[in-house]
């Protein structure tokens, strides 16, 4: 099976990382992602985690802030990309509003990992 990377994405201005959520409000709003990943079973290598603040690193070791809208992330495994695209389909995240896509990378072997 291939491993894919998936990314949430947002716009900024759709959530804030730092208000206020009660303990009850983030357990509601989890429910619909745990019930997304047990629909995944063992497709679902990594849940993943929110992501924060973004660096982007240049050449000649210049900065600028990374892309905002890439909240976070989740590590599927899928027969193709075809599998993994139904994996994802139905997701909670893109019912959130509707500035919400999700990315999905099909990762390749490095060449001599072999």
């Amino acid at each position: 099976m291939k491993k894919y990377i998936v990314l949430y994405h947002a716009s900024p201005d759709s959530w804030d990382p730092s208000a206020q959520t009660s303990e009850e409000d983030m357990k509601k709003g989890m429910e619909q992602w745990m019930i997304w990943a047990e629909k995944c079973g063992e497709h679902l290598l990594d849940m993943g985690n929110p992501l924060g603040s973004a660096l982007k690193i240049l050449p000649g070791g210049k900065t600028e802030q990374g892309n905002p809208e890439t909240l976070g992330y989740s590590i599927l495994q899928a027969n193709n990309m075809d599998h993994a695209r139904d994996l994802i389909k139905d997701h909670p995240h893109l019912d959130w509003n509707a500035t919400c896509e999700i990315t999905l990378h099909e990762t390749m072997q490095t060449p001599g990992s072999e």
